[in-house]
């Protein structure tokens, strides 16, 4: 297997480099669709949260948010739809990625072109610094939750056609924002505004904005155990998220071995998500979970001593 090949199983990754490709060179635009989207949800969150805040609504938050980010973004959309690291009843897939989408970041197939393409750029030798957040903090977010990134000489991403051609995961994608209406309405008829409003604008909003944050720490501050070489941006592991994130605060361990089911490999790292595969095995629901001892050598990967920064 050359090293192409080898990178490409590693990874189960969809990007072609046909040609010259450059992750450096390009600009950062304004999205009218992510100002729209976050700026009304942060704004009914902030007015409607104050006014109806109560211990009620607070648990909704926690449990609509739990339950979304772990079987959702995690288990759904990263581990499973990005990562193939596990296999289970296409049913199950579905819920779990519309428990994705419904976090309010993008659809499906958005969700895989952001992940590959920042993947892609982190491992060259040089890249934007939209893709390593590498900007100062405050700029960093601006880029981050409102705008894109348009590479000059960008690389083909090649969606798979189990995902491509499937009519429900494209229906996800043409619908992104419109999954919240029905959870809308069933909160609104069990506890009024005050529900919608913590139960989705403030969920998507803690969601999207925690989302930025850990992606900004997990690549500039935090502990490493590998050093990827040649690699321009390398992953930081950050304890004090594991359990809010799921485990997918574990970045360093992500970037060493990202096609792993199992985030937190270490002894004594916390790793929810990775706690209810093991419940989901066991029902028989999920199988083929790959470790990091399944994935093949990865040479450029190299074991140092526990560094912080």
């Amino acid at each position: 297997m050359n090293n192409m090949e080898n990178t490409a199983k590693y990874h189960n990754e969809r990007i072609e480099e046909s040609g010259f490709c450059n992750a450096e060179k390009g600009k950062v635009v304004l999205s009218k669709i992510k100002l729209f989207w976050l700026s009304s949800m942060m704004l009914a969150s902030v007015v409607g949260g104050v006014i109806t805040f109560n211990l009620e609504v607070l648990f909704v938050f926690v449990v609509s948010t739990g339950i979304s980010l772990c079987l959702g973004h995690s288990l759904g959309m990263h581990r499973k739809l990005i990562h193939q690291s596990y296999q289970c009843p296409q049913w199950l897939e579905y819920m779990f990625v519309h428990l994705g989408v419904i976090v309010g970041l993008a659809g499906p197939i958005g969700m895989i072109k952001t992940h590959d393409m920042r993947d892609w750029a982190q491992r060259q030798q040089k890249c934007h610094d939209y893709f390593g957040h590498k900007q100062p903090m405050l700029i960093d977010a601006f880029w981050q939750l409102f705008c894109d990134i348009k590479l000059d000489e960008p690389p083909k991403l090649l969606i798979e056609d189990r995902v491509k051609k499937d009519k429900l995961f494209n229906f996800m994608e043409s619908t992104w924002m419109l999954p919240q209406l029905p959870w809308a309405l069933l909160f609104f008829f069990i506890g009024g505004i005050p529900w919608v409003i913590w139960g989705v604008c403030m969920r998507i909003s803690v969601s999207v904005l925690g989302h930025w944050f850990i992606g900004y720490f997990a690549h500039n501050k935090g502990q490493r155990h590998w050093h990827i070489k040649d690699a321009h941006i390398q992953g930081y592991n950050l304890r004090f998220a594991a359990i809010l994130t799921m485990g997918e605060s574990w970045h360093n361990n992500h970037h060493a071995y990202p096609g792993s089911a199992k985030l937190g490999i270490k002894s004594g790292q916390s790793d929810l998500g990775w706690s209810v595969l093991m419940l989901l095995k066991k029902l028989g629901l999920v199988w083929g979970l790959i470790l990091p001892q399944d994935l093949p050598n990865r040479p450029e990967l190299v074991n140092i001593e526990p560094t912080s920064s």
